[in-house]
């Protein structure tokens, strides 16, 4: 007995936080108005939120929402970076601030994306969409209503962390049903039902997942079908005049857009039928009559057989294409445009495809060296998956067939499973599976498996379908492996070119980190170094090279080996920033490079600075107090021969911590540079009495990339003094 109620409790516990959510969600779609809400959660230690929760919306359009990169470029990410609202008015802003939303959801509507946080942890975030009769800013009340809704939802969350409860219960996201209308005399509604049962046109509801739950006589003579085989259908599934991307695509802008939309289509022989439909937060309404106009097809209408009686058999036509999957499949085409190196292909590719395109299970291999090695997959066990690991492309294992021969394989139901049954009796949880082949620009770059747990027909424009989805995953993955390539490259070089660890100073502990900015070739000139010059003083330098590319790398090593012979030297730091520059005048590269050095000497409390062209230095005192240190900030190196650089010295008192750091650390695109070198300064004076000198690193580092984004490779050095006693 006891045993049952210990099992019983995390899942009541679960269900309870569970609720306690999605009435988050549901008040705060009710209280504003919103038609569609969407409620998105990051478990501790991730970088993917997962869709949690939605209302008003069908799994089937919020599919490619399910799993979204932090780092992605939409508005929810952003709101959760930011911790601030966004606010999107028209579909103009939309296009224009994402881009690629804007391709996906060609609609009417607005948006407003809002982070769940409290002042330590941002749990996820919240999507809101309203139709366009909204007023194009959001009032003060609905504001504070979202922001009121999030709090609550991050105190949810926070206690859900407290009992130790995992912040997501399930893999696919909750559907939060529509507010049941008020109980109806059931006589009004036996009159209603009479009174649409008479109407001589014809009339249907459709649920937010396109499925219909009433049809009237009317209606289903006119589409030629019984309302028996329509009811709980979707109509392009079971009507195939029907099945052409203009209806589904209406039916999902009435849902997205809450606009009342239409369009014309001709059922054969060739009676052309209207079709309105009325949508609200339940469902959607529509109206079918026949049109007045000749039947003629056109672009923008679906064509049925011609106008002459159909042969007895007629020969079997191609399916077109449905809008859910040219809308899953212009997703996923925008979203690997944005993914760099082979893991993000394969990640998002993992998240992406089982949710929209159908299948129970996949796994995405690359050829490597002769052999298919995995790089993701879902859906398998781990087990399983390694039989497909490493696989020789000259083994005859399905995988290795289709890359080698070019040509997929789709297996799906037992007349084609059983001659192949050998090749996949490792796969017998399956019913169904396809392999395909990714080839770009004629080279073998890997293959595709998916599996499905029900048998699949796999009909033309499936195929068709998963082929192009094949060549356009096979693209990005060969765009993805030769950017990995070079950015192995780049770090190598880039790795070769700073220290591989700092001396050993009596009196002083230190700690570096080198971010790059993440673009291009992932390779700058920033740099940092310490330099033991005898045994009880040190030179540490930090610069910064115009560019980032490798020609800016060379002369980064370059600058970096004047600054450490003429410190070893014995110059005072104005004078070894006045030969380092001598000697890149000379070199005549056409970069310019800003450099700071400090001498220190911790025995006697002293350091001595000189500046060329670089950020100040920053000083926390024992005490907490933090200060810029005031350096006068000579010519960069590089544009005047004759240039003199002045050495300051300054008292550096036990238990002090300095900091060097590129212009990466504080400048962002439309932030102020002094507002940003006070909000360091504040960081430092709060992180810098923390014991381990490498907890404060990582906190500066934080509060840039939290701060604002970042287009500049980042160094760092930290020093901290010995306390006294």
């Amino acid at each position: 007995m006891s045993t049952v109620r210990r099992r019983a409790r995390p899942e009541a516990a679960h269900a309870r936080h569970a609720e306690a959510l999605d009435s988050v969600l549901a008040d705060v779609v009710s209280l504003t108005g919103a038609s569609v809400g969407l409620l998105f959660l990051l478990p501790p230690g991730e970088r993917m939120l997962r869709l949690a929760a939605a209302s008003g919306a069908s799994r089937r359009i919020a599919a490619p929402w399910e799993r979204v990169p932090l780092q992605e470029p939409v508005p929810v990410a952003d709101a959760m970076r930011t911790r601030r609202l966004v606010w999107l008015g028209s579909q103009e802003e939309l296009a224009r601030r994402y881009p690629r939303l804007g391709i996906i959801l060609p609609y009417d509507f607005m948006l407003a994306a809002a982070p769940i946080a409290d002042d330590e942890t941002v749990w996820g975030g919240i999507v809101l969409l309203w139709p366009v009769w909204h007023p194009p800013q959001l009032s003060a009340a609905e504001r504070e209503t979202i922001e009121a809704c999030c709090r609550r939802g991050a105190g949810v969350l926070r206690g859900a962390a407290g009992e130790g409860l995992p912040l997501l219960t399930g893999d696919e996201p909750r559907l939060l049903s529509s507010p049941v209308p008020r109980e109806s005399d059931p006589a009004q509604a036996a009159a209603a039902l009479g009174f649409a049962q008479r109407l001589p046109v014809g009339c249907c509801a459709l649920d937010l997942d396109g499925r219909i739950t009433f049809i009237n006589s009317a209606a289903a003579e006119l589409v030629g079908a019984g309302a028996a085989a329509l009811l709980g259908r979707r109509p392009w599934e079971v009507l195939l005049w029907l099945r052409d991307p203009v209806f589904e695509d209406r039916y999902r802008e009435a849902v997205v857009a809450r606009l009342p939309t239409s369009f014309t289509a001709r059922r054969p022989p060739g009676t052309r039928l209207s079709f309105q439909l009325y949508p609200d937060h339940g469902g959607i309404s529509v109206l079918i009559t026949p049109a007045s106009a000749p039947a003629r097809p056109s672009s923008a209408e679906p064509a049925g057989p011609e106008c002459e009686p159909p042969p007895a058999q007629p020969p079997p036509r191609a399916e077109p294409l449905g809008a859910t999957a040219l809308y899953s499949l212009t997703h996923l085409a925008s979203a690997l445009a944005e993914a760099a190196g082979v893991r993000d292909v394969g990640e998002l590719v993992a998240d992406q495809i089982v949710p929209a395109f159908g299948p129970s299970a996949m796994a995405l291999l690359a050829a490597e060296d002769g052999r298919l090695r995995v790089i993701t997959h879902r859906g398998w066990p781990g087990d399983l998956v390694d039989r497909f690991d490493a696989a020789p492309l000259t083994s005859g294992s399905l995988t290795a067939q289709v890359l080698t021969s070019g040509a997929p394989r789709f297996l799906g139901g037992v007349a084609d499973v059983e001659p192949a049954r050998a090749e996949v009796s490792h796969l017998d949880a399956m019913a169904a599976w396809a392999f395909l082949p990714l080839i770009a620009s004629g080279r073998p770059i890997g293959t595709l498996v998916l599996g499905y747990d029900r048998p699949q027909p796999f009909a033309p424009a499936e195929r068709a379908l998963l082929t192009s989805l094949a060549g356009l995953l096979a693209q990005s993955l060969a765009r993805a492996r030769h950017y990995d390539a070079k950015h192995s490259l780049a770090h190598a070089l880039q790795n070769s070119l700073l220290p591989r660890a700092l001396p050993r100073v009596p009196g002083l502990a230190t700690a570096t980190r080198y971010l790059p900015a993440g673009d291009g070739l992932d390779i700058g000139g920033d740099f940092y170094d310490l330099i033991r010059c005898d045994p009880d003083s040190a030179v540490a330098a930090v610069g910064d090279v115009q560019g980032h590319n490798p020609t800016a790398a060379a002369l980064m090593g370059q600058v970096r080996t004047a600054v450490h012979a003429q410190a070893t030297g014995g110059a005072s730091p104005g004078d070894v920033l006045a030969r380092t520059n001598r000697l890149l005048t000379d070199l005549e590269s056409g970069l310019f490079t800003s450099c700071l050095i400090a001498h220190l000497e911790p025995g006697v409390r002293r350091a001595r600075f000189a500046n060329a062209g670089h950020p100040p230095p920053l000083l926390r005192h024992p005490d907490g107090r933090t200060e810029v240190v005031d350096v006068p900030p000579g010519l960069l190196l590089g544009i005047d021969p004759d240039a003199g650089y002045t050495t300051v010295p300054v008292t550096l008192p036990p238990g002090a911590v300095l900091a060097l750091y590129t212009d990466g650390l504080v400048e962002a695109p439309g932030v102020d540079l002094d507002e940003a070198t006070g909000a360091l300064v504040r960081e430092l004076a709060r992180a810098g009495g923390q014991e381990d000198l490498e907890d404060v690193a990582d906190a500066l580092v934080r509060h840039a990339r939290r701060s604002a984004p970042r287009h500049d490779d980042i160094a760092l050095i930290l020093l901290r003094t010995e306390p006294d006693g």
